[in-house]
């Protein structure tokens, strides 16, 4: 998809430029405890004030429910900035005369961080009325936040309406570009592997790589739907019942287009998701186990790990979107670290998606070994899936 990028601004002097980042970072005690998608938007801040815009900011943290909750403010973020740059300005709130008077009075090279555009409802109904106060005098839009641009939001979508022209930051530039070649040239072969919980919340993406993919694997809890679907027992593991159907038609149809669907041999099973619990006991699906009633699926077994690691290993292309059981607990986390592993050493290019696979990597320590990781969840999802996000359709096309 086409759109106009920050690079194609010109000198922007005294022209205000509203940008909508995704500052939705986790706090702690006030104190923000990963920084990760702050930094992430640096450079497209760092390049609008170089063009000597009047720079406003505006995201959302966390979701209030009421307005002006204390534990979900900006005001953190503002902080952080000030870090990075000399002059930040915060606005105790996003929209109202006092914050247009803050605009007003901006000067090139400043930046007046919103408050958070959630404290009002009518961001995520996007309201045509709060999306034009928000772009208030706006000159120009530039959304760097790939993460929401699957939300039909004030902040993301409507408020192109109001200005002159709309950009995409560097960032969203990025996953662009990324994710669109995974859809379009990946280099074969192609391995996408695909964890957590639903089958649900994957099963467009999974029907979209039918085809494209060489090697689709599939863990997590969402493995269970399909071992259930084969005929398995799988005890008291989750398992969506009303998805058996579909997903023995997507094994049949895997075959027809011939993308080879890995399921794990073996699992880890536990009687409780609690951490002190003892290591769970391995169940072999291909040796005709059945998981007991009362015990579930909580990692994957070395055979899986195994079969896994040798698919990964061979590829070219990888993407990995989903986590392979319950890695926040110690006893299960192995499965997902040890696939973890095997994609920061695949020597081919490796793309991770997914707010708990990040989070694997970052808890492993091999953020810095994957080519590119996207800020996405929902929005990685639904682009894979070839969706239109309402937060690129709208910005103004070359």
């Amino acid at each position: 998809m086409k759109v106009f990028g920050i690079q194609d601004l010109d000198d922007l002097l005294n022209q205000e430029v509203l940008l909508r980042a995704d500052f939705n970072v986790p706090l702690l005690n006030g104190e923000i405890s990963d920084s990760t998608r702050i930094d992430k938007t640096l450079p497209t801040i760092g390049y609008l004030l170089k063009k000597n815009s009047r720079l406003v900011i505006c995201s959302h943290l966390g979701r209030p429910k009421e307005k002006k909750e204390t534990a979900n403010s900006l005001l953190p973020v503002a902080s952080y900035l000030k870090k990075h740059f000399p002059i930040v300005h915060f606005a105790f709130d996003c929209i109202g005369e006092e914050v247009l008077s803050l605009r007003k009075n901006l000067k090139a090279g400043e930046i007046l961080l919103l408050e958070n555009t959630r404290y009002y409802k009518e961001e995520t109904s996007n309201d045509f009325d709060f999306s034009r106060n928000l772009a208030g005098k706006a000159d120009y839009f530039v959304n760097d936040a790939f993460s929401v641009s699957h939300r039909k939001h004030s902040s993301v979508s409507e408020v192109c309406q109001f200005v002159k022209k709309s950009f995409a930051g560097f960032l969203l530039q990025k996953e662009i570009r990324f994710l669109g070649e995974l859809l379009s040239l990946p280099e074969s072969p192609f391995c996408v592997i695909l964890g957590g919980a639903k089958v649900s919340d994957k099963m467009g993406v999974i029907k979209s790589f039918l085809g494209i993919a060489d090697t689709l694997i599939i863990g997590g809890a969402m493995a269970n739907t399909f071992h259930k679907a084969l005929g398995y027992e799988v005890g008291s593991s989750l398992v969506e019942e009303d998805y058996l159907k579909i997903a023995s038609e997507i094994l049949a149809l895997a075959q027809k287009k011939k993308t080879q669907i890995l399921l794990p041999d073996d699992v880890q099973v536990s009687s409780s998701l609690k951490e002190e619990v003892h290591l769970p006991n391995i169940h072999s699906y291909q040796e005709g186990e059945k998981i007991s009633s009362g015990f579930l699926a909580v990692d994957i077994g070395e055979v899986a790990i195994q079969k896994f690691t040798e698919a990964i290993q061979k590829a070219k292309t990888v993407l990995w979107n989903g986590p392979m059981g319950v890695f926040e607990i110690p006893a299960f986390s192995q499965g997902t670290k040890k696939i973890a592993q095997a994609v920061a050493n695949c020597g081919g290019k490796t793309i991770v998606g997914g707010g708990d696979s990040v989070s694997a990597l970052n808890q492993f320590k091999l953020v810095d070994k994957i080519d590119f990781i996207s800020t996405g969840g929902g929005a990685t999802l639904e682009f894979l899936e070839g969706k239109i996000l309402p937060g690129i359709a709208s910005l103004s096309k070359k």
